[in-house]
C-alpha cells in the first residue's frame, strides 16, 4: 500500500469528521430563540383508571393567577453554592442561582440563574405534590395552595418543611433540606386523623415553560435525559414535541422501573428529579402545547401509598439544581446510589476513553494549578505512551525519505511495467525493513485521544473560562486573537461575513509546526498528491480556528514534540546509513 495514498485519505477522512461542525451542521435548521409568555402548570388530578397517578398539564392561567403568584409569600434559600427562594403558593422551587459561576468572564457579570419563576421570561421550576387513586374523593394541594412554613431560610443544618391542612383530616407536608452544594432532600409526608384508609400518589415534577436556544453541536447533547432501566434515555426538544403530539397526557416517553433519575441537561446545568431508588416508578417526558411550547419530566410511584387511619405514610426524594461537575455527581452517585448519574455530562460514545482522559486532565490540573498546562503535560504522557510506536513510524518514515532517489529511479525504470516496478518496490522495502504505511499509526492512534480530549474540553464544566496564559481567558472557546484585524488593530468583524474569517495565533501556530512536521515526511512521488498534502497545513489551521482554544494548544504542542522526536530520529537514521540514499 502507497503510504501517502494511505495518509492523505486519513487527513481528509478526519477533515470531514472534524469539519462537519463546523460547515455542515451550521446550514442544518436550528432552534430560534423563543418569545416566552407567562405560563403555570395546572392542578394535579385524580387518574382515571388503573394504579398510576396523573398529573395535570394544563395551559397558561389567567393574568390574575399570574400577579398572585408574584404575590405569593416565600421561603429564602441560602446555601454557599446557591441562593434563591421557593414559593409558598404551590410549593415550588422557582429561584435557584448559582454562586460559582458568572455569566462570562467579565468581573461585573452576574451569577448564572438556573431556576426562574412563572411569570418571567425562562419559567423553569420543581414542583411537589400529590394525586388521588382512583375512588379517592379527597381534597388535595393544588398549584393555587398557600403553604405553611416551619422557617423563613432554608440552610445547610436547618431544614424547613412546608405544611398544609385539608381541613377534613389529612395534613400534608414536604419537608425540604439542602447541602453545601446542588442536592436538595425533599421527602413528602401525609397524616391522616380520619377514620377510613386513604390512597394517594406522591409526585415530582420539573418543569420548562418555554424552549430554550441551543448550542446547535452535534457533539453535544441539550434537552431531555435521565436514566431508566439502567439505561440513558435522551430526548432533545424537538423530539419531544414530535413524539408528544396525538398521545395521551401529552407523553412523549414512559418507562416504569426502579431507580433512576430525569431531567433537563444543558451544556453545564442540570436540573434533575431522583425518585425513591427502592420502589418502582413511573417516568414521564411530555410536551405540552401552548405559548412556546411547555416541558416537563415527572415521577409518580407504580403503586399508591396507603395512609391508614391514625398512621401516616411518607416518601423521600431529591432533586439536583446547578452544575455538573464531574466529581460531585460521582459522589452522589456513590452516596445515594444513583444510576449512571454522572452520565448528565455528554462524555458521548467513547465514555471509556473520555472520563478517564478528563479525570487524568483533572488530576494534572491539580498538580499544575492550570489546565493549559495540565493539557500540555497530558500531551506529554501521551506521547510517552506511544513512544515506541511512533519511534518505529519515524524511523521507518526516516528510512523511506532516504529511498525516495531509488524509489524515483524505479519508477522510470518501470514505468511502463507497473507490476515490475510494485514487485521491485516490495522487494526493497523488505531489503531494507521498511513499511511504507507505518507512518499512519501515530496519526491513527491519536485519533480517538484527539476527540475524547476534544469533548471533554467542549461539554466539562471544569474547562468553562478557564485560563490558560496571555489572551487566552477561557480555554473551552476559541482563540479570540484574529489575523484579518491584524489582532484588534482594525476595527471591524470580519466574521459577520463569514465565520471562516476568524485566525487566531494558536491556530497559526499550529499550522506552522504542522507545515513543518509535513517538511520531514519523505514528499508523495505522484504530483496530484504532492499538491494535495501541502495545502493540508493550511485546511486544518482553518479548521482548528473555531474550536476551543485548549485543543488547539494540545495539538500545537504535540506537533512541536513529534517533530523533535522525529527529526532526532532521522539524524540518527541519516548518520546510521549514510549510503542509503545513494542510488
Amino acid at each position: 500500500m502507497d503510504q501517502k495514498r494511505l495518509f492523505v485519505a486519513i487527513l481528509i477522512s478526519l477533515a470531514i469528521l472534524v469539519g462537519y461542525q463546523f460547515i455542515a451542521a451550521r446550514y442544518l435548521p436550528h432552534p430560534t430563540v423563543p418569545q416566552t409568555t407567562a405560563t403555570t402548570t395546572g392542578t394535579p388530578n385524580a387518574t382515571s383508571a388503573g394504579t398510576s397517578g396523573a398529573i395535570a398539564t394544563s395551559g397558561p392561567p389567567a393574568a390574575a393567577a399570574a400577579a398572585a403568584r408574584a404575590a405569593a409569600p416565600r421561603v429564602a434559600i441560602d446555601a454557599p453554592s446557591v441562593r434563591g427562594s421557593l414559593s409558598l403558593l404551590g410549593a415550588r422551587i422557582d429561584d435557584i442561582v448559582l454562586t460559582k459561576y458568572r455569566v462570562t468572564e467579565a468581573p461585573n457579570s452576574p451569577d448564572v440563574r438556573l431556576l426562574a419563576r412563572a411569570g418571567t421570561k425562562h419559567p423553569y421550576y420543581a414542583q411537589y405534590g400529590w394525586s388521588a387513586a382512583p375512588g379517592e374523593h379527597v381534597a388535595l394541594p393544588g398549584p393555587d395552595t398557600i403553604w405553611t412554613a416551619s422557617a423563613k431560610t432554608l440552610s445547610p443544618g436547618h431544614p424547613v418543611t412546608l405544611s398544609w391542612n385539608n381541613g377534613a383530616g389529612l395534613t400534608f407536608h414536604i419537608a425540604l433540606k439542602i447541602d453545601d452544594n446542588y442536592m436538595f432532600g425533599v421527602t413528602q409526608s401525609v397524616d391522616n386523623a380520619t377514620q377510613a384508609a386513604v390512597r394517594l400518589f406522591p409526585w415530582m415534577r420539573i418543569r420548562r415553560d418555554y424552549t430554550p436556544p441551543l448550542s446547535g453541536y452535534y457533539i453535544l447533547f441539550e434537552g431531555l435525559t435521565g436514566v431508566a432501566h439502567d439505561r440513558l434515555q435522551e430526548m432533545g426538544y424537538p423530539k419531544a414535541k414530535s413524539d408528544a403530539k396525538g398521545k395521551a397526557d401529552n407523553v412523549a416517553y414512559q418507562a416504569t422501573s426502579k431507580g433512576g433519575w430525569a431531567g433537563f441537561a444543558d451544556k453545564y446545568w442540570l436540573a434533575a428529579a431522583i425518585p425513591d431508588q427502592s420502589i418502582p416508578t413511573t417516568l414521564r417526558y411530555r410536551y405540552i402545547p401552548g405559548g412556546d411550547g411547555h416541558y416537563q419530566v415527572d415521577y409518580v410511584p407504580a403503586a399508591a401509598q396507603t395512609v391508614a387511619p391514625g398512621g401516616s405514610a411518607q416518601m423521600a426524594t431529591h432533586l439536583f439544581a446547578g452544575a455538573k461537575v464531574v466529581d460531585l455527581l460521582d459522589r452522589y452517585e456513590a452516596q445515594l446510589h444513583i444510576p449512571q448519574f454522572d452520565k448528565a455530562v455528554d462524555f458521548g460514545w467513547f465514555y471509556f476513553l473520555t472520563k478517564p482522559i478528563f479525570y487524568a486532565l483533572d488530576y494534572l490540573n491539580a498538580l499544575l494549578g492550570n489546565f493549559g498546562l495540565a493539557i500540555m503535560a497530558f500531551t506529554v504522557c501521551v506521547k510517552l505512551l506511544f513512544f515506541p510506536l511512533a519511534n518505529y513510524s519515524y524511523r521507518s518514515m526516516s528510512k523511506m525519505r532516504l529511498l525516495a532517489p531509488k524509489i524515483q529511479a524505479m519508477r522510470e525504470r518501470y514505468k511502463d511495467d507497473p507490476q515490475k516496478q510494485q514487485q521491485e518496490m516490495m522487494a526493497l522495502y523488505k531489503t531494507e525493513k521498511v513499511n511504507p504505511a507505518s507512518g499512519c499509526l501515530p496519526m491513527l492512534v491519536q485519533i480517538p485521544v484527539f476527540f475524547s480530549l476534544y469533548k471533554d474540553i467542549f461539554v466539562t464544566i471544569e474547562m468553562r473560562q478557564a485560563p490558560f496564559f496571555g489572551w487566552i481567558h477561557d480555554l473551552s472557546k476559541v482563540d479570540p486573537t484574529n489575523l484579518f484585524t491584524l489582532f484588534g488593530l482594525v476595527p471591524w468583524h470580519p466574521t459577520a461575513i463569514s465565520p471562516f474569517l476568524h485566525l487566531g495565533v494558536w491556530p497559526i501556530l499550529m499550522g506552522l509546526t504542522m507545515f513543518l512536521q509535513q517538511k520531514l515526511n519523505p514528499p508523495p512521488p505522484d504530483p496530484m498528491q504532492a499538491r494535495l498534502f501541502q495545502f493540508m497545513p493550511i485546511l486544518f489551521t482553518f479548521m482548528l480556528a473555531r474550536m476551543p482554544a485548549g485543543l488547539v494548544i494540545y495539538w500545537t504542542w504535540n506537533n512541536l514534540l513529534s517533530v523533535t522526536q522525529q527529526w532526532i530520529i532521522m539524524r540518527r537514521t541519516k548518520l546510521a546509513r549514510p549510503g542509503l540514499a545513494r542510488t
